[in-house]
């Protein structure tokens, strides 16, 4: 269940980090660039978490981990 959460989670802040893009791309083709810029550093850290999450779910959730 841990393994199903923890995956859950992580898609949770994939998808966060795809609508953060969406607004870092409007802000760029607006002319913001300063908007286009942060978005863009938000959706980028959002992407790691989420993989992150993703990748530590399955990591740690396996069945005969050694830890």
């Amino acid at each position: 269940m841990k393994l199903v959460i923890g995956i859950l989670i992580g898609l949770f802040y994939l998808v966060i980090s795809g609508l953060a893009f969406r607004s870092s791309a409007g802000g760029w083709s607006a002319g913001q660039s300063d908007v286009g810029l942060w978005w863009a550093v938000i959706a980028s850290l959002l992407a790691i978490a989420g993989l992150g999450a993703i990748v530590g779910s399955v990591i740690h959730g396996r069945r005969g981990s050694r830890n």
